[in-house]
């Protein structure tokens, strides 16, 4: 009987991982993507725009699903509110500067490179969360300076969908900071779902059990969504 019992959770996060990484394949080629609707507004506006592109900008994230992989994996081992604020700050910080300058700027980067970087980020986050580096190098590397600097790519990755749509430069900072601000916004949003989950999960002794399932989980979605973007890239460049 302890043996069956001992075989559903793993049975049960064991179909959660294989459900991730489905949705990975089937909407890696929307990553980041906008529906028609967003598409003509983007392509026609003219001139300020705040609450559209405060709306934009929080849909775009809550829909970001690499973004969210990414968080959870910094937050998994997080539990003091003090060190999840900091975390959090270090990768708005990132992502905002490099949104902000890569569109004002017309900075060009290629989407599927960055979208394969961010999906690296993912395989980080969840390679150091099982302890990975420290048995591979006998060292951990600096998080929170890992999190800025995926932050920073995960900025470009916002900035080059906005670069896909030409924008006029009447009322182009106001747009990128209501854009910005609904990014943190939705962020916000989502991660307060996250934690929810994460602390009632944390109740239970299934929590630190299976930890090894899901970020092995995380660490397989980055590789595939990784793959995937390269594979874009060698066959539409």
């Amino acid at each position: 009987m302890k043996e069956c019992h001992m075989s559903s959770p793993i049975k049960y996060f064991g179909y959660i991982a294989i459900i991730l990484m489905s949705i990975v394949v089937s909407f890696s080629a929307v990553a980041h993507g906008v529906d028609d609707n967003t598409k003509q507004f983007l392509q026609s506006n003219e001139g300020v725009a705040f609450i559209p592109f405060l709306y934009i900008g929080a849909k775009h994230m809550v829909t970001g699903y690499d973004h969210l992989l990414f968080l959870v994996g910094v937050l998994f081992f997080l539990y003091r509110s003090r060190d999840i604020l900091i975390y959090v700050s270090f990768f708005t910080l990132g992502h905002s500067v490099t949104l902000m300058l890569g569109v004002w700027n017309d900075i060009q980067v290629n989407a599927y490179l960055i979208d394969a970087i961010i999906g690296l980020s993912i395989v980080y986050k969840g390679f150091d969360n099982l302890g990975g580096f420290k048995r591979l190098l006998g060292f951990e590397p600096n998080t929170k300076a890992a999190v800025l600097i995926f932050g920073l790519f995960h900025g470009f990755g916002l900035a080059t969908k906005l670069q896909e749509f030409e924008f006029g430069r009447e009322g182009l900072l106001e747009n990128l900071i209501a854009f910005n601000i609904g990014v943190e916004l939705g962020q916000f949003f989502a991660l307060t779902f996250v934690l929810i989950v994460l602390s009632i999960w944390r109740r239970h002794a299934s929590y630190l059990k299976f930890s090894t399932v899901t970020n092995t989980s995380l660490i397989c979605t980055g590789l595939m969504l990784t793959m995937f973007q390269f594979t874009g890239y060698l066959t539409n460049t």
